[in-house]
């Protein structure tokens, strides 16, 4: 059985993703949240998941936040921690820390649009795919090594919303699977700063959005 923290910062969508999976050999220690008032705290909760809140606002600085923040993960004992919508930028200290059983999963489809507003971004690029990914963090953001990726076509008639609620459906499905392959033991990290996972079968071909025509 392995222990996983989960860090929220708002509703917590894909951390109910995650719980609703239900996977197994693994067990939700607690799910932390830096804002007393996050949504998913509550589904958390429900649940019967352990909750802990450590709020930034009561702390100088990131790096007294991290180390409280730290703190309260260690106690539990975690095999993985999880950031499922957490807010944070943090620090090279605490990524360090946990180096290898950090996963994030970002709404882009990586290294294309790492930070904020992607949806928007992919947008104003006139990009055909965009998409979503899950990844090992490291101390630069948004580029660890990347676990996997969901892809979906960019409509013509799309906004931010529609798109993001698209890719949102997306993200429920891989951050899951990638959690149960950490359990599984079926992730490793490659001498070139990638990711393989044991027993993938991928077909070789490619395809186009939109479709190449007869």
């Amino acid at each position: 059985m392995k222990n996983i923290v989960i860090l929220i910062s708002g509703r917590g969508s894909n951390m109910e993703a995650i719980v609703r999976a239900k996977i197994p050999g693994a067990r939700i220690a607690a799910v932390i949240s830096n804002r007393p008032d996050a949504g998913g705290l509550d589904f958390a909760a429900r649940h019967g998941i352990a909750v802990r809140v450590v709020d930034h606002k009561a702390y100088p600085s990131r790096e007294t936040f991290d180390a409280a923040l730290a703190g309260e993960i260690d106690a539990l004992s975690p095999d993985l921690v999880v950031l499922a919508g957490f807010m944070r930028v943090l620090t090279d200290a605490f990524v360090s820390r946990y180096a290898g059983r950090l996963l994030n999963i970002h709404p882009s489809l990586l290294p294309s649009f790492p930070g904020l507003h992607t949806h928007r971004r992919a947008l104003e690029a006139g990009v055909r795919v965009h998409g979503t990914t899950v990844h090992f963090v490291t101390p630069t953001l948004d580029c660890g090594p990347v676990v996997i990726q969901a892809a979906v076509p960019v409509l013509a008639e799309d906004d931010e919303d529609s798109l993001a609620a698209r890719v949102l459906v997306q993200e429920h499905r891989i951050y899951p699977q990638a959690v149960r392959w950490f359990v599984e033991d079926r992730l490793q990290l490659t001498a070139t700063g990638g990711v393989r996972v044991e027993g993938e079968s991928a077909g070789p071909d490619g395809w186009t959005v939109p479709p190449v025509e007869a």
